[in-house]
């Protein structure tokens, strides 16, 4: 598998990616993928949800506690961060959705400024009419397909796109990146394809195969907010820990991923965030590592 490198935000430094499961990801998703009929069979059963499901549970089993402490000294977690000591956690599962200290991300108080509202690796789309595939050139993505409503689509067409890809050595935990009133997500049923970037360089539409729950954001400085939560192999469930329909502020937490890789979408109207300019200058088609409460950008 060619290897994946991404700008850390806070340094500038270009890093290369360390990929979690490596063996498995190379082998359906590699440069020279498993080919035949024996290939395309375990391609096909990989991305089935009951299997995903299936691993999540064995995540949560206290036998996987073992697992904890060597993934933390292999990936470097910062446990500083982390509200509960890495003998505390009961299962894997446990502390892959660990929680964050209150203090160890401070959220920016401005009204006017959103956040970043995940850790994960992000590509910026300021107009999805311009784009040439962000992926892989000349395979566009379909924003009909992905949010399935046609009105939706043609209300975004030109709008600034988001994506969010969360490995599974990131904090797991997502967030409201400005106040607002959210409604009630909606569950759009899939596939869950893994969205290494490797496997996406493959299939640009996994996003829009994937199972995925939409949420629409009413704000008061940014206007209606698409917030997508895109599932992906081995990810055990897409959980909502937030009350819709009630007012929320801006850091709050809207849900977390059970084990494994998966993606945020967030789409803006045209005209309404002005990336921050070292984000707006990103190198195109290079992913920026960025922080959950790092500033995003400012309404216009």
């Amino acid at each position: 598998m060619d290897p994946i490198f991404y700008i850390e935000r806070s340094s500038g430094e270009t890093k290369e990616e360390k990929v979690y499961g490596f063996f498995f990801v190379n082998l359906l998703y590699g440069s020279y993928p498993l080919s035949g009929i024996f290939g395309t069979l375990l391609q096909a059963i990989a991305k089935l949800p009951f299997i995903s499901t299936l691993y999540g549970k064995i995540q949560r089993l206290a036998i996987t506690k073992r697992k904890i402490q060597p993934f933390i000294d292999q990936y470097k977690i910062n446990m500083e961060e982390a509200a509960t000591q890495a003998n505390h956690f009961c299962s894997f599962n446990d502390f892959f959705i660990r929680k964050l200290k209150k203090s160890a991300r401070p959220i920016p108080k401005d009204a006017t400024t959103a956040i970043i509202p995940a850790d994960g690796r992000y590509l910026f789309i300021p107009n999805l009419s311009n784009q040439d595939g962000f992926y892989v050139k000349g395979k566009k993505f379909s924003l009909k397909s992905f949010l399935q409503d046609d009105h939706l689509a043609e209300r975004y067409e030109k709008g600034l796109m988001i994506i969010a890809r969360l490995c599974p050595t990131d904090y797991h935990r997502f967030h409201f990146p400005c106040a607002c009133f959210p409604e009630k997500p909606k569950l759009i049923n899939g596939f869950l394809n893994s969205v290494n970037l490797s496997s996406l360089k493959h299939n640009i539409h996994v996003f829009s195969e994937n199972k995925r729950m939409l949420t629409l954001l009413n704000t008061e400085n940014f206007g209606l907010v698409v917030y997508a939560e895109v599932g992906a192999v081995c990810v055990g469930a897409i959980e909502q820990t937030f009350n819709f329909g009630k007012k929320q502020s801006k850091g709050d937490e809207k849900g977390y991923f059970a084990f494994g890789g998966s993606s945020l979408v967030l789409l803006f109207e045209p005209n309404r965030l002005h990336l921050e300019q070292d984000l707006l200058k990103s190198p195109k088609h290079t992913e920026i590592r960025c922080e959950f409460g790092q500033i995003l950008g400012s309404a216009k």
